[in-house]
């Protein structure tokens, strides 16, 4: 008996070895990394300027790939089948990839059992904007005349599910407005539409805006954090006219369940690296991007939390997709 614990243990300790030699010599070709949404949007503007880095420091390609469509759940779709070996990569936001699973009826996988995250890269905040041609210069007068003309301020977001969809859904919660949610195939697409004056608002990422407010393209009447922005001094926070509001995200790193607690804790660990990086987070920084570097199993917690959060407004309000 004792003869067999002592071998087991000593098997045990033999494949621990094993696992931390195969995560130094991780990666040993280019790595899959899928931003499931168009160019132009947060997810993919944090995974272009943490992955330059991350690609340097371990001397491989990472190769961010752009699978777009159906509100992200494509690109992951297409992550969550994969080989669990650490060499495909999702890049979504905390809030967008549990979302979709209180979306949709007949979604091809769970976002909190068939991946494994591997950790936060940026902290993603959002700002109300409007066009130029919308009546409303605050957060007060936007909810007023969204009031007096209920459904008829369109929001465009980067597809339903997207964080830009819930922060939609959470405004309306928080104000008791009513508007008409437009999807786009992300974030870049959506922006684009605002600007053209196809749509009359969104609750975007800030990223994807700040440059659009900053030569009067569009109007930005409020932002989603805690505080005011340094990059936009002059916008008040939403928490401002709604006390207690607050809405942020994490563009986050995920791989296919089943994947090395190994492989996860070094990329992880390359992850801290990057965002470290002055270059890195001045590039971040000038889209308003926090870095954000968490342990895997903080995400989780978040993923739970927000998950729950999540499901119970989508219910509220009878979000819902076939």
């Amino acid at each position: 008996m004792k003869t067999t614990r002592v071998f087991a243990a000593f098997f045990a300790c033999m494949l621990c070895a094993a696992g931390v030699v195969w995560a130094q010599a991780f990666p040993a070709k280019p790595v899959r990394v899928i931003v499931p949404f168009p160019p132009g949007g947060a997810n993919d503007i944090v995974a272009r300027i943490v992955f330059s880095k991350v690609s340097e420091q371990m001397g491989q390609q990472f190769i961010i790939e752009n699978r777009a469509g159906a509100g992200g759940t494509i690109g992951s779709a297409v992550v969550a089948q994969s080989k669990p070996d650490g060499y495909t990569l999702l890049i979504q936001t905390a809030a967008s990839h549990v979302s979709n699973g209180h979306l949709y009826s007949k979604l091809p996988y769970d976002p909190l059992r068939d991946f494994a995250g591997v950790g936060p890269l940026a902290r993603v905040d959002a700002v109300l904007t409007v066009h130029p041609s919308l009546p409303a210069r605050s957060v007060k007068e936007f909810i007023a005349l969204a009031k007096q003309s209920p459904n008829q301020i369109l929001h465009g977001h980067s597809g339903f599910g997207s964080f830009t969809h819930y922060n939609g859904v959470l405004f309306e919660s928080r104000t008791g407005i009513r508007m008409t949610h437009v999807p786009f195939k992300g974030g870049g697409p959506a922006v684009i539409a605002l600007v053209s004056g196809e749509t009359q608002a969104q609750v975007a990422a800030i990223g994807e805006l700040i440059q659009h407010i900053k030569v009067d393209r569009v109007r930005a009447l409020g932002v989603t954090s805690k505080e005011r922005i340094a990059q936009l001094p002059g916008v008040p926070t939403i928490a401002d006219i709604i006390p207690g509001y607050e809405s942020s995200t994490w563009v986050s790193a995920f791989a296919p369940a089943g994947t090395s607690k190994a492989i996860v804790d070094r990329l992880n660990a390359e992850f801290g690296k990057a965002l470290n990086d002055p270059d890195v987070a001045a590039k971040l920084g000038a889209q308003t991007l926090e870095p954000a570097h968490r342990p895997p199993e903080e995400l989780a917690q978040r993923l739970k939390a927000d998950s729950e959060t999540i499901g119970k407004l989508f219910r509220q309000y009878n979000v819902k997709l076939d």
